[in-house]
């Protein structure tokens, strides 16, 4: 596999990794005691392999499309310190740092990871979907323009199921 450029304003604002599968070849501008940060990486399974590790909602909504009741993810009104993963297939999406509290009754976010994160219409095109760059596991909606004071403008509304959260290692 060819050699992958991808930018990384999360740990190091503006640094690019040249970043290939089996090393880092190149880092400009940081040492690489400071990468923290590994490539994303497509990850496919069946329909029954997904099946096999995801609970049967997690299933109906990384799979399916489908959406958590308002209000009832173990995310919304969370607030620690660290990195919100892909249920799915573990990819790193969002920093805790890009969290804000919405009253829309789901986990909302301004940005995700660069990279991390894909957005495609919904077939009616009315709503932006937001899926994960890796397993293609939906998330939610991505909304622009709605007035929150976020340096995007923009919300990400995200299943909470969709996600896992991990503290940061100390």
């Amino acid at each position: 596999m060819d050699s992958q450029i991808l930018k990384f304003s999360t740990f190091a604002p503006s640094r690019t990794l040249i970043f290939n599968p089996k090393k880092v070849i190149h880092i400009h501008g940081m040492s690489n005691t400071k990468l923290r940060v590994a490539a994303i990486r497509s990850v496919q399974k069946s329909e029954e392999e997904w099946r096999a590790i995801l609970s049967p909602e997690q299933f109906r909504i990384l799979r399916l499309k489908g959406t958590e009741d308002q209000g009832s993810g173990e995310y919304n009104k969370f607030f620690g310190v660290g990195t919100y993963l892909c249920a799915g297939c573990g990819t790193p999406l969002y920093r805790s740092a890009t969290k804000f509290n919405s009253p829309c009754g789901w986990p909302s976010f301004y940005e995700g990871l660069p990279g991390a994160i894909n957005r495609n219409p919904d077939p009616d095109g009315m709503r932006m979907e937001i899926t994960c760059a890796a397993c293609g596991g939906h998330l939610g909606h991505v909304f622009k323009g709605e007035g929150f004071r976020t340096p995007t403008n923009e919300r990400h509304c995200v299943n909470s199921i969709s996600l896992k959260f991990k503290p940061p290692h100390f």
